[in-house]
């Protein structure tokens, strides 16, 4: 399977019956990412995540008070 990375637009061929390519096929909202790309955004995560300003927001449950 020939996929497209979406932030450096190079092209590469998966193994197309790999659970990767299974997703992209399936549910067209995942993104696939070389791993040139993948390895960069890692990499500038855990350094924003070090500065103590990275903050993964949770979201809210709400009670249901019939339960």
């Amino acid at each position: 399977m020939r996929v497209k990375c979406v932030i450096c637009d190079s092209i590469e061929s998966i193994d197309s019956n790999s659970l990767q390519a299974k997703r992209l096929r399936n549910r067209r909202i995942h993104m696939y990412l070389c791993q040139t790309c993948y390895a960069r955004v890692e990499k500038n995560t855990k350094k924003r995540h070090a500065t103590g300003n990275f903050r993964l927001y949770k979201e809210k449950k709400k009670n249901n008070s019939l339960i």
